[in-house]
């Protein structure tokens, strides 16, 4: 006996599909919820593909396939949510980052120590000597402070057994307050092109609030402080020269002042005062001279007027990069300066003006613009 043919019927009770026999008899009911499939039944022949629908992958249950669609939504919102905020996140992260990234410039010269200031080199052979000499300048001076006598600091510094009679003797009349290198903290450093090679020069402070000034060259395959600049070493105190006493002719390291400089522009002699400085507070100065004259035409005044006039337009000597420390309108000098007593009045002259910086060397930091002729200056 051949088998009926089956077809697809689709329940209007709960959407499900069955198979069974054509035709429309009663006792056909739904096998998923047994109720009469009616209305909506559906016939279709067995060799007919299908694919099961939601609803009857949630097993028929309408309320099931609700539940479901709003687990899907809420997935998608939570996740559309999640990679937006880690997006966020991240982009954050990266700009931070940027900003925070030291500049590039910093690799190729640091400083010796945290304060510095701007790269005060820029050639490839300026930058090799600075990044030599920093740590070495900085351990040189650190022992030279360290250094309990003269005997044991003078190995230190610039010629040490010819500085090491004139450090005594001074030290002796200028006591130097002691300074624990500890305190010190780098104010700012560079380099000095003197015509013999290349110094070392480094501003510091000191716990207590004194400036320390200093310049190093390279001796014997050593850095070493320059102490007579640093000291600021005359051969007498000049309070004590000043009131007549020690020997008539020294030589001295001072500050001076151009008196009445626009006023007398056009006059044939420089007035000058000049004043002793004060160790670690180079703003202040000591111990003011009476006036002296100095001829344009020579070379002293010529020397004079190239230092001030580098000095008002902001420069210094031997290119030196760092700030001035001294005090508006003065300039640095060495100079050889006799005093003579004449009855009541005693006479001060100046003998030559060595240098215009405090540096022990015999250059002159500055070269007068034209030839001149040989005068002595004498104070009124």
């Amino acid at each position: 006996m051949t088998e009926p043919t089956l077809f697809w019927f689709h329940c209007g009770r709960c959407g499900s599909l069955f198979q069974a026999p054509a035709g429309h008899s009663k006792e056909r009911l739904c096998p998923h919820c047994g109720a009469d499939p009616s209305p909506g039944v559906v016939e279709t022949t067995a060799e007919t593909p299908s694919t099961p629908t939601e609803t009857e992958a949630n097993g028929g249950n309408p309320a099931n396939h609700s539940r479901r669609s709003v687990r899907k939504h809420k997935n998608r919102n939570f996740m559309f949510v999640f990679t937006l905020g880690w997006c966020l996140i991240l982009g954050l992260i990266i700009i931070a980052a940027l900003k925070l990234r030291p500049p590039q410039a910093a690799e190729t010269a640091p400083e010796p120590a945290a304060e510095a200031q701007n790269t005060p080199v820029q050639t490839g052979n300026d930058i090799a000597i600075y990044q030599n000499a920093g740590p070495k300048c900085s351990q040189a001076f650190a022992q030279f402070l360290a250094a309990g006598t003269p005997e044991q600091s003078n190995q230190f510094v610039i010629s040490p057994v010819s500085t090491a009679a004139r450090m005594e003797r001074f030290l002796s009349l200028n006591p130097i307050p002691a300074i624990d290198p500890a305190s010190l903290e780098l104010a700012g450093s560079g380099l000095l092109h003197l015509p013999d090679g290349t110094a070392f020069e480094a501003q510091w402070k000191s716990a207590d609030g004194r400036i320390l000034d200093t310049v190093f060259r390279e001796e014997n395959g050593e850095w070493r402080l320059d102490w007579e600049h640093y000291a600021r070493y005359s051969d007498h105190p000049w309070p004590l020269f000043l009131a007549g006493n020690g020997p008539d002719e020294c030589e001295f390291r001072l500050l001076a002042r151009e008196r009445l400089a626009e006023e007398r522009k056009g006059e044939p002699t420089i007035s000058l005062v000049f004043y002793a400085p004060h160790f670690g507070n180079p703003q202040e100065t000591r111990s003011q001279s009476p006036e002296f004259l100095v001829s344009r035409n020579t070379r002293d005044g010529k020397l004079l007027d190239a230092a001030f006039k580098l000095a008002r337009s902001g420069g210094r000597v031997f290119g030196g990069k760092l700030p001035s420390l001294d005090p508006e309108g003065m300039i640095r000098v060495r100079v050889k300066i006799r005093r003579s007593e004449g009855g009541e009045n005693r006479k001060f002259e100046v003998v030559s003006v060595n240098a215009c910086h405090w540096l022990s060397h015999d250059d002159p930091g500055v070269q007068p613009d034209e030839p001149a002729e040989t005068e002595t200056q004498e104070t009124r």
